[in-house]
């Protein structure tokens, strides 16, 4: 006998909801032979009573809530299922959303969510796309945390790694910080081992100062083109002896000190760098600008090592599988014109002060004001005195509806560690912390908050209005949630925990991948609870931040479950194909199959 089957279709507006077209999907419900009532809008909006009215009115058996996020309704329409005395167990949710399907045919993949969730199917398992043999080799773009541990997993499996980074060095984000919370470990102690461990596997081909240009194939063969950029130093000969960086005339803000200091043209990103070879910016080298100068050439012992006149290159290489461990960038504090970053020297981000507080930093780890130097750079150096009252804001950029909406998950951690830092550094400095929520959600992290509030640092809860410059002080207008009142407060520096953001031209290399982004242009997972490192193109995974904010414990976690699947892979040597090659008609076909077996 026939289930009849009642639909509630609810559009949730979220940052998802105009990829579909409600009208197409809402049409085809209705033309689904078991479904006999469409629910939809303001009748959505009843009471659980009158929703179970309708129910027993209508003479359905089974309830499907389908939409963009269909769980947000999930809790009234089973109360009105029981008051209906309804089965609740025969509540199925059609989520389009949680299956990311949004390339550009987010409306026909919606439709056969919907089909399986009437039909009592898992869309993953009917929706298989088949499979390909796969090369052993593996692309790993992005060489931060994520893309060192995925790279040294697969490497240390016995497979070849191709570990592609876009700046002169590995390390990323991490290898800027100071500490790492909540056990105050050195980062760089943690990281640059596993650097150097990269830079000598034999099954790690490194290739640094290069992007991705194009990728062909399909899943288990990509025939990826990469721009070698010209680094101009001959990494095999270069004997790192900082001759030509000492004689350099041009100067440049340094990357890595989030420019908080200046390098020169010719340069090693920082002492631990992997590999530990100088290489030229071009943006900023007198000879590439007008071919004068060239004193690098003549100062370095090594001949024919640097080549000012190099060129761009291309490679081409073969491979099976490519996890992105792209990172993120770090919110522009700038966006948000209330807080003067940018217009007062001594607003700064919380990584221009992981830099400072840096022993390998630019004032080797004391606490200074930015001043002007001789040439007008706003830089910190020794002698420009010390602050004795810092306040750091949370949620800049974060849970903001003008910004960003999503929490950043690390900044409430990060500034209770730059607290205690600060307070080691200035034992009788006025330290504040001026918090919205607190949001301590790892192992640890709630000790380490009740450590910090036993230290001395004034908790405020409530949101920064403004800062203001007040002659040598910052005014800093908040409000104390806890005590009903506003604030004013004078400091000498303030520290703006910037939120986390997509890393520059993610949406390029989404296209180029054919994966998708979620509202926010983080990419998405194939499933957020049973496939989180998988995307919905065939062998291509991710790991780390490229994914959503997240912590480095939850990135190494991340990226070694990238790289177990790669080994799965390459062990079974077959690779999922992309989900995206399957039409609507090929899904609908085998719930049909399905369907037939079961009646047989």
């Amino acid at each position: 006998m026939r289930v009849k089957i009642g639909i509630c279709y609810y559009d949730s507006n979220s940052e998802y909801a105009s990829l579909f077209n409600n009208d197409v999907i809402i049409e085809y419900a209705k033309s689904i032979p078991s479904v006999e009532q469409v629910w939809i809008g303001k009748v959505l909006e009843l009471t659980a009573s009158d929703l179970a009215s309708l129910f027993k009115s209508s003479g359905v058996e089974k309830i499907v809530i389908a939409g963009d996020y269909p769980g947000l309704i999930k809790n009234k329409i089973d109360l009105a299922m029981k008051l209906a005395g309804l089965d609740h167990k025969k509540l199925a949710l059609a989520s389009f959303s949680e299956h990311a399907l949004f390339n550009g045919q987010s409306t026909e993949m919606a439709k056969a969510v919907l089909l399986c969730a009437v039909n009592g199917l898992d869309f993953r398992e009917v929706a298989k796309p088949g499979h390909n043999t796969v090369n052993k080799d593996t692309l790993v773009i992005g060489g931060g945390i994520a893309g060192i541990q995925a790279s040294l997993e697969i490497a240390n499996g016995g497979q070849k790694v191709y570990l592609l980074e876009k700046s002169g060095t590995i390390g990323g984000h991490m290898a800027m910080f100071d500490k790492t919370f909540p056990t105050l470990d050195c980062a760089a102690c943690i990281l640059t081992p596993k650097m150097v461990d990269v830079g000598q596997h034999p099954n790690i081909e490194l290739i640094t100062y290069s992007e991705l240009k194009e990728v062909q194939g399909d899943a288990g063969d990509f025939k990826v083109k990469i721009n070698k950029k010209a680094r101009r130093v001959n990494i095999s000969t270069c004997i790192g002896c900082g001759n030509c960086a000492e004689k350099c005339p041009r100067k440049a803000a340094s990357e890595f000190d989030a420019d908080t200091s200046l390098r020169k043209a010719i340069y090693i990103p920082f002492p631990q760098a992997v590999p530990n070879k100088y290489l030229i910016d071009a943006d900023n080298c007198t000879y590439v600008e007008n071919g004068k100068c060239g004193v690098c050439v003549k100062i370095c012992p090594v001949p024919d090592c640097i080549n000012l006149d190099e060129k761009d290159s291309e490679i081409e290489i073969n491979v099976g599988n490519i996890i992105l461990a792209t990172g993120f960038k770090v919110f522009d504090a700038k966006k948000i014109e209330r807080y003067g970053y940018g217009q007062f020297p001594n607003v700064l981000t919380s990584l221009e002060f992981e830099r400072l507080i840096n022993a390998a930093g630019p004032t080797e780890g004391n606490i200074t004001y930015r001043k002007k130097d001789k040439k007008g750079n706003w830089v910190f150096k020794e002698g420009n005195g010390e602050p004795q009252s810092v306040g750091i804001i949370h949620c800049v950029g974060s849970r903001d509806e003008n910004n960003n909406k999503y929490c950043s998950k690390v900044c409430c951690m990060y500034s209770l560690k730059l607290a205690h830092l600060v307070r080691e550094k200035l034992p009788d400095a006025i330290i504040n912390e001026y918090y919205i929520d607190m949001r301590a959600f790892g192992k640890g992290y709630e000790e380490f908050y009740e450590r910090i509030k036993t230290e001395g640092i004034n908790m405020i809860r409530g949101k920064t209005a403004t800062i203001k410059q007040k002659g040598e002080k910052l005014l800093l207008r908040s409000e104390d949630m806890l005590n009903d009142r506003m604030l004013e407060d004078e400091l000498d520096m303030v520290i703006l925990a910037v939120g986390l953001e997509p890393a520059n031209k993610a949406s390029e290399l989404a296209k180029m991948l054919k994966i998708t982004q979620d509202g926010n242009g983080w990419y998405n997972e194939s499933n957020s609870l049973s496939d989180p490192v998988n995307t919905n193109s065939g062998g291509v995974s991710i790991a780390g931040l490229c994914q959503g904010p997240k912590d480095i414990p939850d990135t190494v976690a991340q990226a070694s479950a990238a790289a177990s699947r790669v080994l799965q892979n390459i062990i079974n040597n077959k690779v999922e194909k992309s989900v995206f090659d399957l039409s609507f008609k090929d899904i609908e076909n085998r719930v049909n199959e399905l369907i037939t077996e079961v009646k047989s």
